[in-house]
């Protein structure tokens, strides 16, 4: 299964110890199903934590790091303008350059579409009930 996840689930999960987001981040480290981003969801992500969350330079590399290590990272071809917030198109981008079957976010104007091309946009709690046996 090929997921994307918004920056909100990389903050959550980098940010908040035993977070939705960190359990979903680690299955993705196991390869429970495989997880793409783009460089602008990294660079969203490092914004939000430098700007919005204060963190050291040091962790946000760090966090770009394991993200890279467990995902596969695209540049995607296309440029989509859809929504009225430029970040979340970057990640309608990546989902159709990944050929994604799940678009993972806690964005409300994501979460509106319902669907992008066939693709399902849906909650975080909504993926994790996915994987009953690894339940914290």
């Amino acid at each position: 299964m090929r997921v994307v996840f918004d920056t909100s689930i990389f903050i959550s999960a980098f940010l908040i110890a035993g977070s939705q987001g960190e359990r979903a981040f680690l299955l993705a480290r196991r390869r429970r199903f495989s997880l793409y981003t783009s460089v602008a969801i990294l660079a969203e992500t490092a914004q939000k934590l430098r700007e919005k969350f204060d963190q050291p330079v040091r962790d946000i590399k760090s966090a770009l790091r394991l993200i890279s290590r467990a995902s596969t990272v695209l540049t995607p071809p296309i440029y989509l303008r859809i929504l009225a917030d430029d970040p979340d198109n970057r990640i309608l981008e990546c989902a159709l350059a990944a050929q994604a079957d799940l678009i993972i976010t806690g964005d409300r104007h994501l979460l509106s579409l319902k669907r992008f091309q066939g693709i399902p946009i849906v909650r975080l709690a909504d993926f994790l009930r996915m994987f009953p046996e690894e339940q914290p």
